[in-house]
């Protein structure tokens, strides 16, 4: 639990960040918000959960450097000190993640940890060119290749028991190396990077949404289709980044900027997230995280802000829909975030 504390502080900086970005009323405002704002939330939050979630899986004492590193970067990074020191624990973070894939490598020698170790890799190159370029939308393929993998893994891990096919697993570690070779390419050739990062992630998410047992499951009750729902969304907002990028032959800036970052990191990675919670939080935090059918009311509203800020103020250019999107962004967050905590503090009582 003590390690999920920075990162909390990591989200809540983030998305205060992300309102002053938006012009709305932040409760804090400091020049250096909106500059972190994306690192605090993808790195920072994202990262230290997933190297928390990691570390436990490998159950050794030097496993929980990642998550610790990775947390105080965060601290780092909102503190008064120099922003290049949390740049450097940060990279110090992604590099220890990175490293604990090494031995549950060795322990399992599995394509799922093959495609989190390719994940693994882009967080490093997220983290590194960042220390040198201050342009966030520059590294945007680094960012999204290690959420994006490392979830892919994920899913992998816990789709297994129901593929059939013997192809489905080749296929999506050649996918995933693809998707490491396009996001390179961004950087060296990015008027042919960015469309071939933009076909590899769309590739992705046709295993993803083929493969995956949402499909079924969404026809089910209770915490099955709750999940199946999450993540059909989470694909559905992935496939859109994968358009966008895929029809562009450089960095992405403007409403298509805003619009893949958010489709990424809001509509998949959260509704990710929101879907594990209840599975993946309990094995890492040691306490149950029982489901309530009240987790509809954040993950609804995610979805139906996202259509707002997208729809009708990234592709219309309605700024009052982007800017009340936005705002709504973040309500469902911390709305998630507060049931969560609740739940884990306040299970049900046993009926006698």
């Amino acid at each position: 639990m003590l390690f999920l504390l920075p990162a909390g502080a990591a989200l809540l900086v983030g998305l205060n960040a992300g309102l002053q970005l938006m012009g709305a009323d932040a409760p804090l405002k400091l020049d250096r918000f909106p500059e972190i704002h994306g690192m605090l939330l993808v790195l920072g939050f994202v990262g230290t959960v997933i190297a928390l979630e990691r570390s436990v899986a490998l159950g050794r004492a030097a496993g929980y450097l990642s998550p610790a590193l990775l947390g105080l970067s965060g601290l780092f990074m909102i503190s008064p000190l120099p922003l290049p020191v949390g740049k450097l624990v940060l990279l110090a973070g992604t590099i220890a993640m990175l490293l604990v894939y090494v031995p549950l490598w060795r322990r399992q020698r599995d394509n799922v940890v093959l495609i989190q170790v390719l994940g693994g890799v882009a967080a490093v190159g997220a983290a590194a060119l960042w220390v040198r370029v201050p342009d966030v939308a520059v590294l945007l393929p680094f960012l999204i290749g290690f959420v994006v993998l490392t979830i892919a893994g994920e899913r992998l891990e816990l789709a297994r028991i129901g593929i059939t096919s013997p192809r489905a697993e080749p296929i999506l570690t050649l996918l995933a190396f693809a998707m490491t070779i396009s996001t390179v390419a961004t950087l060296l050739w990015p008027a042919g990077g960015y469309p071939l990062f933009g076909l590899s992630l769309l590739a992705i998410v046709a295993w993803l949404a083929g493969y995956d047992a949402a499909r079924k499951t969404i026809r089910g009750q209770g915490l099955p289709r709750y999940i199946a729902a999450c993540l059909l969304a989470g694909y559905g907002w992935l496939a859109i980044a994968g358009v966008v990028l895929a029809l562009h032959d450089r960095t992405l800036d403007g409403a298509a900027y805003d619009a893949v970052l958010h489709a990424v990191f809001l509509g998949f990675t959260i509704s990710m997230i929101m879907a594990h919670a209840s599975v993946i939080l309990p094995a890492v935090l040691r306490k149950p995280l029982p489901y309530t059918e009240l987790f509809w009311v954040p993950a609804v509203l995610l979805q139906a802000s996202l259509l707002l800020r997208l729809g009708l103020g990234d592709a219309a250019g309605i700024h009052g829909a982007w800017v009340a999107g936005g705002v709504l962004n973040v309500i469902s967050l911390l709305l998630f975030a507060v049931m969560a905590v609740w739940q884990a503090t306040h299970p049900p009582k046993a009926v006698a």
